[in-house]
């Protein structure tokens, strides 16, 4: 049978998975972790060569799974990367990596931010590149090092995203894929090409850009040596892949207009598909990001807010569980503790008697830009339980998911369904909650290998299994729930999330203090 090769490249570890391609169905994965490095309060780093030690191993690992069912890799008709976004790597003239890569989670360029809205102008920058500099992003964290090691930025000659590393390494090939170099700060997201005008007012030299290359398209071919470490073919085509975000989106079939996605894992985020390049203008600062999507000359609204599953984690690990639900949890592998907090929460009524959470942990990035924004409940009573505590985080972060919903309905988005994804998703209250406050269907797929499915279509496009991306959806991408919002709880929810919106302004001065 015909397979794709899907590989993930995540913060904690990288995954592989082999798909059948007629169908999608799951045939065999493997997982291998890597460290993540905090060199300083801040910052967060991890070597590339883990990386490629982690997917070595992980491509091996599936392919003896695959072969164990009677598999080999001459099925597999092409190889697809998604990774995580916003990583510098940098190469010297000997292809060998400068320095650990700088991830997406550090925070470390504010100064590098500031350089560069100074120097380009807020709203000139948004002109060039749709996004304002965080630092989230890759060009702040490339400024840093030239600002700090320039030993190590002089040797510098090509800069890469952290998959487009692995690619690299796979194939031989330079290239910067479109959905990934869009979380750079340095493309122009409008026409899919860098900004001349950027990297001439910051002085970077264009040629340490690779070319930017389609999601959908062959960006090369496994290599001999390759094929030689991990049992691929040799000549196996390799698409250009995507970033996680939008191989996400592709792994769950929102590919056209009319689709949203919303993630709920670490962090919580709402992604809508859209073919315009749409800006938010409300204000100085757009809230939410306009990334270029995996699908060819189209785009998408992202809005992200960091505490989702963190915070219903921190419930777990601080607060606990019951005593007969703690024995329960330790004495049987198949009890989860996500569930019991589920089932304690259920006992609760929606609106959880008016106390609210307010979900910003580690700060917040949509609507609001505050890495002072702290977490807390508001409305707290004697009356109160355990039970409102855990429901109340469930509808906290529903209500910071919809500050992302909310800002894309401005933008004249018509979203008619929104597919969940991410192990908050398995949650059938959160997943109701979740609807309710919304107020749309909610609906999630039968897809549990993640942003890997999504690589592994955009792989069976470029190798010709699939015309285009909207075929291979049709083909293999099948839903596997329905939740409908429920009208009688519609007004609580409505009540409590005016409150919700309230709460920040309110307590911004005193966040700063």
């Amino acid at each position: 049978m015909d397979t794709l090769l899907g590989i993930d490249l995540g913060t904690s570890g990288v995954k592989a998975a082999l798909f059948r391609a007629d169908d999608g169905q799951a045939l065999a994965s493997a997982f291998f972790d890597y460290p993540l490095l905090h060199p300083q309060p801040g910052w967060a780093e991890q070597r590339p060569s883990d990386w490629w030690e982690a997917t070595v191993n992980a491509i091996c690992a599936c392919l003896a799974r695959a072969h164990e069912i009677g598999i080999t890799a001459q099925e597999v008709r092409g190889v697809g990367l998604s990774g995580q976004m916003h990583g510098v790597v940098l190469l010297d003239t000997a292809q060998q990596v400068v320095r650990p890569c700088i991830i997406w989670a550090d925070q470390r360029s504010e100064a590098q931010c500031r350089e560069i809205t100074e120097r380009v102008g807020a709203a000139r920058l948004i002109e060039l590149v749709s996004n304002p500099a965080l630092t989230g992003f890759s060009l702040p964290k490339l400024l840093w090092i030239r600002d700090n090691e320039p030993e190590l930025f002089s040797r510098a000659v090509t800069m890469l995203l952290p998959k487009d590393y692995l690619r690299w390494r796979l194939t031989g090939v330079f290239g910067m894929e479109i959905s990934d170099a869009a979380g750079t700060c340095l493309l122009d997201v409008q026409h899919g090409r860098w900004s001349s005008e950027l990297l001439a007012v910051l002085d970077l030299d264009p040629s340490l850009l690779p070319p930017v290359i389609p999601a959908d398209a062959v960006a090369g071919t496994i290599s001999d040596d390759v094929a030689a470490l991990t049992g691929l073919i040799a000549g196996t085509p390799v698409a250009g892949g995507g970033a996680d975000n939008a191989c996400g989106a592709v792994g769950n079939g929102v590919v056209r207009p009319g689709l949203a996605l919303v993630s709920i894992g670490t962090s919580g985020v709402v992604l809508a598909h859209t073919n315009t390049p749409q800006v938010d203008v409300s204000g100085p600062v757009p809230r939410i990001h306009t990334f270029n999507h995996a699908v060819p000359d189209a785009w998408y609204l992202m809005g992200v807010t960091q505490g989702a599953g963190l915070s219903l984690r921190w419930v777990r690990d601080n607060i606990g569980l019951p005593e007969m639900a703690v024995e329960r949890w330790a004495g049987s592998d198949a009890v989860d503790a996500y569930d019991l907090l589920a089932q304690e929460a259920a006992a609760a009524p929606a609106g959880s008697d008016g106390l609210l959470f307010l979900p910003y942990l580690q700060g917040e990035r949509t609507p609001h830009l505050d890495a002072s924004a702290r977490g807390g409940w508001f409305g707290l009573t004697a009356s109160h339980t355990r039970r409102h505590l855990i429901r109340s985080v469930l509808e906290g972060v529903a209500f910071s998911l919809k500050d992302c919903f909310s800002i894309m309905r401005e933008q004249g988005l018509s979203i008619e369904q929104v597919r969940a994804t991410g192990g908050g998703a398995k949650s059938p209250l959160w997943r109701q909650i979740i609807a309710d406050v919304l107020g749309v269907e909610l609906v999630t797929t039968d897809n549990e290998e993640g942003p890997a499915f999504g690589a592994a279509l955009l792989a069976g496009v470029a190798s010709g299994v699939y015309p285009s991306i909207a075929q291979a959806c049709e083909a293999t991408v099948r839903i596997a729930d329905y939740t409908a919002p429920q009208t009688e709880t519609s007004g609580v929810y409505a009540e409590n999330y005016e409150v919700y919106r309230a709460l920040y302004p309110a307590l911004k001065p005193l966040y700063h203090r």
